[in-house]
């Protein structure tokens, strides 16, 4: 009677699972009844929900913030968590996307779609992922737009809010464009490329200040024929060649979009105040002129971030004044020939997050190798009051000119700073600064920030030669005398 009396008591202390407590009282032995409670007991908690209303509910994210999106072409997902940190189940009333279905954004719970979604469970200490998507509508204006909505998370009646917020604007978008008769482009808006841009042979793309060039990760920009960028010195007039990704932190990855390249057709090729950054390869360039004119003259130019290489041409031609080629996986290769001139160029990588720093700023040869053997051709290269250097890599010799065979091989520093353990042969040179630091202004490898200006007391001040070169990167006159070296 005391043990039944005693089993009694303790059914009445369980949750209502009925049918298992008919179960267990139809048990002969203590043992058996023990172990089955708690079993009950653990498989009813299980399942039960926490109704308090001082649940803990954490929600990783409060706003969520598109940089400048072009409209049309939508944007990447972004995503938070929703995380249930109570050791019972918690659910969700709605997890509801206030604009509705006429909303920009789309939202996405571990793979369903909203606009709204009702009665979600969280299981204990777990979470939910959330997927937001913005898609902005065409219209007329060249400003940028904000466009905004907001996420409703409710449960056990309350109600909080998670904010978003894009920015928009309007583009020229082109998918795999093809200049087939001469074509300007003018600052009246973006031109965002996808899929590719093709400059036939013969045909001219004429940029004109201050536009801006946002190209897709599959979107090569190939020149058969001739590209003309007519950049000015102001910073709102020069011309930015980039990724279309603009969203942190892909911004500021390499490797975003191909780059340009110039095939052998290609001619007459000038660059005025442009910046090309994060491409793979940003100025990639094949065979020599076929006029007297340089393949390509790079004027003021910055070449910032490529992944693999900021120049890599094959037996052609390039001049370059007050260029700055930095922070690439290989700056400036030139191999197989050519005729090169770069004067007051300033070729710098430091070894951050990006880039490893394995290879020298500049390489220079005559040859390629093809099927085991080297295939030579003339060489005819001048470089005048330029900075080589690099740091926190595993680069001794910043300079590397490599040379096979007999065919023609000039090859002439003059008037340089850089950094070389061992001097290369086959070359002339001419008031070299060996392995001094050339003290830039700010580096900052941490956050991104670079200022290559000189400090007052860098050793490249004053210790060029007059190349009749008056202005400098930022535009600046030199000052009357020797000039500094490199391209501010």
């Amino acid at each position: 009677m005391r043990q039944e009396l005693s089993i009694s008591f303790s059914l009445l202390r369980l949750p209502k699972c009925d049918l298992l407590v008919l179960f267990l009282m139809s048990m002969k032995t203590i043992g058996a009844i023990t172990i089955s409670l708690l079993l009950v007991f653990f498989s009813c908690k299980k399942e039960s929900f926490i109704t308090s209303s001082d649940a803990r509910l954490t929600i990783t994210a409060d706003t969520l913030k598109y940089d400048t999106l072009f409209v049309t072409s939508g944007s990447f997902y972004q995503s938070f968590k929703i995380i249930n940190e109570n050791n019972q189940k918690l659910r969700l009333t709605s997890i509801k996307l206030m604009g509705g279905s006429n909303s920009a954004y789309k939202i996405n719970v571990d793979g369903s779609p909203g606009p709204q979604l009702n009665n979600l469970d969280i299981e204990a200490n777990d979470s939910l992922y959330v997927f937001v998507q913005v898609n902005i509508n065409q219209n007329i204006s060249n400003l940028p737009l904000i466009v905004r909505d907001s996420i409703e998370i409710s449960y056990h009646g309350k109600n909080r809010l998670l904010q978003l917020e894009a920015w928009g604007q309007n583009a020229h978008f082109f998918r795999h464009k093809v200049i087939s008769v001469n074509e300007t482009w003018n600052n009246d808006l973006p031109y965002v490329i996808l899929g590719s841009l093709l400059i036939n042979a013969n045909q001219t793309l004429t940029i004109n200040k201050g536009c801006r060039i946002y190209v897709h990760a599959d979107a090569p920009i190939i020149v058969e024929g001739t590209l003309q960028v007519n950049g000015q010195k102001d910073t709102v007039d020069r011309i930015y060649f980039r990724g279309d990704r603009l969203d942190d932190p892909y911004k500021d990855f390499p490797a975003g979009w191909p780059g340009i390249f110039f095939r052998g057709s290609s001619k007459d090729n000038v660059f005025n105040f442009a910046a090309i950054k994060n491409a793979y390869q940003a100025i990639a360039v094949q065979d020599p002129s076929l006029n007297a004119n340089p393949k390509i003259t790079l004027n003021e130019c910055v070449i910032d971030n490529a992944y693999d290489a900021g120049i890599i041409a094959i037996n052609s031609s390039i001049r370059a004044r007050n260029c700055l080629v930095s922070n690439c996986g290989k700056n400036v290769l030139l191999v197989k020939g050519g005729d090169y001139q770069f004067t007051h160029c300033t070729m710098v990588t430091y070894a951050n997050r990006f880039i490893e720093h394995r290879d020298p700023v500049l390489f220079l040869s005559n040859y390629v190798t093809e099927n085991n053997n080297p295939v030579t051709a003339n060489l005819n290269a001048v470089f005048r009051n330029c900075i080589f250097w690099g740091e926190d890599g595993l680069v001794d010799n910043e300079v590397v000119v490599a040379k096979s065979g007999v065919t023609t091989f000039n090859v002439n520093f003059d008037y340089n700073l850089w950094k070389v353990k061992t001097t290369p042969v086959n070359i002339t040179s001419n008031q070299i600064i060996n392995n001094l630091a050339p003290e830039f202004d700010s580096i900052n490898t941490f956050k991104n920030y670079y200022n290559f200006r000189l400090q007052a007391s860098s050793p490249a001040i004053n210790k060029g030669v007059n190349a009749g070169i008056s202005p400098d990167l930022d535009g600046k006159t030199r000052a009357v005398g020797l000039p500094d070296l490199g391209c501010f």
